[in-house]
């Protein structure tokens, strides 16, 4: 998956690869050719005091220096470019695709472990691709360039070389094969302790509301000792590699300064070659060490990869049509079909046999008990969801079948719960409808009963909304996503529970001002509340995923007793009637 996924999202930047291939062949090659020079200024030049020959060859060594330096910095400029657009498309390629989840994906995934995906397992493969640029490239070509240099310095001390990079290669593979396991579940782990953070952070009212900080102090020390524990383990194993490579440095330096020194003395060998192989030596195990350094990344960087790929794989269960409706007929109806909806592994269909229709200009209700399936009937309608039986037409056609940007510009949605974006209220209510005006959302402030508390802000419309709008309450966040869908205009309203939060004498206000704002549009309101849902066109019973009642709130009253029981549960039969 590591090689698929650099290779999908590496293409665009193939001119900053080639530039950091050429760039590091020519800092490889000057690298190699140093010690070649030193040699021969220690043994031509220092051992016949020719002076001339020192300065004109460190003239030399100085401009190889100086291109190795020079290529060295441009290498890893442009594999720093490449390395970063590279994050960057992978970050922008999970985005697109959660976008375009269904809520089925998302809740699969779920949220920490999506976050976690686009920002740190991404920042992991960013990290090997750009240490592969920088560093790994020049590695094979050093260590194959430094056993011909050093071979042609003095062949009789090759075994020297074989025996260090063997046995360094042979303790790097065992530590890498043990890393791997280590790595797939320091990812779970970092994922864990994201979801608690999220939801400690999310649900701190009720944190403090039930007094539970110490347990979610232990919550969280648990997750994060867990993660600590296993940073120990992988820590240990570090521990180990970078001692043993250093071992091996050294003890092949004294191997070579103790049996090169033996065939200096013989005469079979010079001080410069000697030195040089030395040196060459060095540069073998220095790539050796480099190419430890990415086994130490790689096994991680194919973790993320497989993290990453799973999301990118995965295929939303909602689909867009192959041959879109881009223009719809009529204005505003909405029809269900026979609708059948059941949840992945669920026993039984959350809704079954549902039909009826929703005309413009009429107000359609759906009441029933917790569980009765009214959140997920009205998220058919903007396909949220798709439906497993049925169909669910909108101005006479299939909402599979429609271009889901023409869909969604007809529906209006209003959430069980509401939720702001940071910035404004004005950026927040501009957020269906980018040119509505100044004027336009006043008044739909004033349609949603908003006015008056936005006018008290400081700077109004553009007074601002923290995100997730905590720092407004409540009702207030209630009416703001309400004046929201209102701005749009839609041809379909979704009122999903959105007046829960409001008083009653503000939910009878809002109902009245909304009648002629909405008097042209389908408007499809969820509510618990029987003084909200009496004077609606048609009364849509709900209960335990089947329609038990449609009529008027008179006609439900005589004709279903499953809508009585709701009445008679908040109202008395006088108050009903």
């Amino acid at each position: 998956m590591l090689i698929k996924l650099i290779g999908r999202y590496i293409r665009p930047y193939r001119g900053e690869i080639i530039a950091v291939l050429i760039l590091q062949l020519i800092a490889a090659v000057a690298s190699l050719l140093l010690p070649s020079l030193n040699a021969r200024i220690i043994d031509d030049g220092v051992a016949k005091g020719d002076t001339a020959f020192i300065l004109s060859h460190g003239a030399i060594m100085l401009a190889v220096a100086l291109t190795q330096a020079v290529s060295q910095v441009a290498a890893v400029y442009f594999a720093a470019r490449a390395a970063m657009g590279f994050g960057r498309d992978i970050r922008a390629g999970i985005f697109d695709r959660t976008l375009s989840f269904s809520a089925r994906e998302v809740n699969q995934f779920g949220a920490p472990s999506l976050i976690t995906r686009t920002t740190n397992d991404v920042q992991q493969v960013q990290m090997l691709v750009l240490m592969t640029g920088a560093i790994m490239v020049s590695a094979p070509m050093m260590m194959i360039g430094g056993v011909i240099m050093a071979l042609r310095e003095d062949a009789g001390l090759s075994w020297l070389i074989v025996v260090a990079v063997v046995l360094l290669g042979s303790v790097v593979g065992v530590l890498v094969f043990k890393m791997t396991p280590l790595f797939q579940e320091n990812q779970r782990k970092i994922d864990n302790l994201n979801q608690v953070v999220r939801e400690q952070i999310t649900g701190i009212r009720v944190i403090r509301a039930f007094n539970r900080e110490p347990l979610e102090r232990e919550r969280f020390s648990g997750a994060n000792d867990a993660l600590m524990r296993l940073g120990y383990s992988i820590g240990a194993l570090f521990a180990v590699l970078f001692p043993f490579v250093m071992l091996v440095m050294n003890l092949g330096s004294v191997s070579v300064m103790w049996f090169g020194g033996l065939r200096v003395d013989a005469g079979e060998m010079q001080i410069g070659q000697l030195t040089a192989f030395l040196t060459y030596l060095m540069q073998i195990l220095m790539s050796v060490l480099m190419a430890t350094m990415m086994a130490m990344l790689a096994p991680r960087a194919a973790v993320c990869a497989d993290r990453i790929m799973e999301v990118l794989n995965t295929e939303s269960s909602v689909v867009p049509p192959a041959d879109p409706v881009t223009q719809l007929p009529e204005s505003g109806t909405v029809r269900f079909d026979d609708v059948q909806f059941s949840y992945p592994g669920a026993d039984s269909p959350v809704l079954t046999g549902i039909n009826f229709e929703m005309q413009p200009g009429q107000t359609t209700a759906v009441v029933g008990s917790t569980g009765s399936g009214k959140t997920t009937l009205v998220s058919l309608i903007p396909r949220l969801f798709d439906v497993t039986g049925g169909r669910v037409l909108v101005d006479g056609v299939d909402v599979r079948d429609i271009d889901p940007d023409v869909l969604w510009s007809r529906v209006g949605l209003v959430p069980q719960k509401p939720y702001l974006f940071s910035g404004t209220i004005a950026s927040n209510l501009r957020y269906g409808r980018p040119d509505a005006t100044d004027e336009q959302i006043w008044q739909a402030l004033d349609t949603a009963q908003a006015s008056d508390f936005v006018e008290e802000m400081d700077s109004t419309i553009d007074a601002p909304i923290a995100q997730g709008g905590t720092n407004v309450s409540g009702g207030q966040r209630q009416r703001l996503s309400i004046a929201r869908a209102l701005v749009k205009r839609p041809e379909i309203y979704v009122f999903d529970d959105a007046f829960s939060a409001l008083d009653v004498a503000t939910d009878a206000r809002l109902r009245a001002a909304l009648a002629g704002q909405t008097k042209d549009a389908a408007v499809l309101i969820v509510a618990q509340r029987v003084s909200t849902v009496r004077q609606a066109d048609q009364i849509i019973v709900l209960d335990e995923g089947t329609i038990v009642g449609v009529g008027t709130h008179t006609e439900l009253l005589d004709s279903c007793q499953t809508y009585r029981e709701i009445v008679e549960s908040q109202l008395s039969i006088e108050e009903a009637a």
